[in-house]
């Protein structure tokens, strides 16, 4: 009794986090154009915590990574599939593949939201693991509840969009999140 009413509470926090906290915070972003990012991490990490408290544990997990982790020098296109990945190590790319093999799960790699969500519709994953940046990451998370997802941001040395970079071991903690 206790059990299921705990992940109640965790679902309702998580629903008013992303469907009251977080507008009003965007709305708030709006004005306060400095603090808007930090608002975004701040609903991506209470999210994260709650979906963790959650305890699911799935093997029908879905990674989805944005098209930016790719380098621009790359000569192959990995949007459409990314086992056309040359795997030279250049990018990581590469790493997450080999994570996602070693796990036996989906990897695909979004090139917007609307394709993301196309891909959720389409493989209907028990929870995603998603790497992405701030802005895109925290209205994903808002788009895809009630599934639960665990967002990773990536980061971006080069700026947006333009060769960025995700920490690999934080992909893998998350995955573990609903494997163990």
């Amino acid at each position: 009794m206790w059990v299921k009413f705990k992940i109640f509470w965790v679902k309702f926090l998580r629903a008013v986090t992303l469907k009251v906290l977080y507008p009003f915070l965007m709305l708030l972003g709006a004005f306060i154009k400095s603090k808007k990012e930090a608002f975004q991490d701040f609903i991506i990490n209470i999210n994260n915590k709650l979906v963790m408290k959650l305890g699911i544990k799935s093997s029908r997990l879905l990674i989805m990574l944005p098209h930016c982790l790719q380098i621009d020098k790359c000569d192959i296109r990995i949007t459409n599939d990314i086992n056309n990945c040359k795997r030279c190590g250049r990018c990581n790319v590469k790493d997450l593949i080999s994570v996602a093999e070693e796990c036996n799960l989906k990897l695909y790699v979004a090139t917007g939201g609307s394709i993301a969500r196309k891909l959720v519709k389409d493989i209907r994953p028990d929870a995603i693991v998603a790497v992405a940046c701030q802005r895109d990451l925290s209205s994903g998370i808002a788009d895809a509840h009630p599934l639960p997802v665990i967002g990773v941001h990536n980061e971006r040395p080069f700026g947006p969009c333009y060769n960025t970079k995700v920490n690999v071991e934080k992909v893998q903690e998350a995955i573990r999140t609903f494997f163990q």
